[in-house]
């Protein structure tokens, strides 16, 4: 779960060369950005599944996990194999099922904490230059690809490519490239919009977890 929280802290919120940004951001980029926050927003609710991969320098597979995003309003729930986060809304907690330990957590609800909405809305028009590199055709879809730089240089980052379905206006992938030369990707397998979940989807169930250990931060 660290791995997902670091890529979450890849896009936290820069801001500080915003000014900037506006003269030279590709306008062709960010009516594709838009539209595909557009599409999110009308989703009162969602859940995807997803692939996520960490490569070397060289492109060697280092570990590959798959997983699934549950969204509604405030609320989400991201679960990959033995790991667990909840969010009702109001409070965060992440569960290692390898030491059987929960660490609560209250939601931090200032621009400078991305939740997994945030990600598909409109993240990027405050944190990046971007451009369109192109178009290219993936699994028979045709694919966007949009690059994007930080405008914050001490992030540990420098570059974030996002494939863009152009007929679904939906993210397929993202891709992060680390400075010291690590890859982080995520691929989204299937996602449905407007999904019936229940709100104990997001809320940690202590009676699920015998014996668990509790670490209590709020």
């Amino acid at each position: 779960m660290k791995n997902f929280y670091f890529f979450l802290s890849l896009l936290t919120i820069a801001g500080n060369l915003f000014a900037q940004k506006e003269a030279v951001n590709d306008p062709e980029a960010k009516k594709i950005l838009d539209a595909v926050s557009a599409k999110f927003k009308t989703y009162k609710s969602v859940q995807a599944s997803f692939t996520y991969k960490v490569e070397n320098a060289d492109g060697k597979a280092i570990s590959t996990k798959k997983g699934m995003v549950y969204m509604k309003g405030a609320k989400y729930r991201v679960s990959f194999v033995g790991q667990e986060i909840y969010c009702d809304g109001t409070t965060v907690w992440t569960y290692d099922k390898s030491s059987n330990e929960v660490t609560i957590t209250k939601l931090d609800i200032s621009n400078n904490t991305i939740t997994p909405q945030k990600l598909l809305t409109d993240f990027y028009d405050k944190d990046f230059l971007y451009k369109l590199n192109g178009e290219s055709k993936i699994a028979g879809r045709k694919i966007q690809e949009i690059e994007m730089t930080p405008n914050d240089k001490k992030k540990l980052f420098h570059k974030v490519y996002l494939m863009i379905d152009k007929k679904a206006k939906t993210i397929y992938s993202t891709k992060v490239l680390e400075k010291e030369g690590n890859r982080y990707s995520y691929t989204v397998n299937t996602l449905t919009g407007n999904v019936d979940i229940a709100d104990s989807k997001f809320v940690f169930d202590k009676k699920d977890y015998p014996d668990v250990e509790e670490v209590d931060l709020r």
